[in-house]
């Protein structure tokens, strides 16, 4: 658990994150490294588009093609070494094909999450855990 933060305090930054996501525009692609990672955040109600960049054709033909169809990016890759690495690389496709792109949410997770998971594809669960632990708490 996060020190000095509350179960409530975490679900409700959690939540503002996640309702974020949910209700992105319809030029706005989310960025995950791979499927579990995909199903995590369809599983949590997001809907937009989300695109898998581990099975694509490479990052800057991502990039690319967000700068094609005029699209704007949601980094959304793990927090772990490899993850940190991909974003970092995403952004640099990104800003060299002046793609605008959002890794401020990711951040807001990194600090949410990170000493109980560290991966996009564990949200689905921290969340259910979180939701559990404020609802086993609150008195009727």
């Amino acid at each position: 658990m996060s020190v000095g933060r509350s179960a409530k305090e975490r679900l409700d930054e959690f939540q503002s994150v996640l309702d974020r996501l949910i209700d992105m525009d319809d030029d706005e692609v989310i960025l995950v490294e791979g499927r579990k990672d995909r199903g995590a955040l369809i599983l949590l109600g997001v809907q937009g588009e989300i695109l898998q960049v581990q099975s694509s054709d490479g990052l800057f033909s991502v990039a690319e093609r967000l700068a094609k169809d005029e699209r704007r990016a949601i980094i959304m890759t793990d927090w772990d070494r490899k993850g940190g690495h991909l974003c970092l690389l995403l952004k640099n496709a990104l800003k060299a094909n002046e793609v605008p792109y959002d890794d401020e949410l990711r951040k807001r997770l990194v600090i949410i999450t990170r000493q109980d998971i560290k991966d996009v594809q564990s949200l689905a669960s921290l969340y259910a855990r979180l939701v559990q632990e404020v609802e086993g708490r609150s008195e009727p």
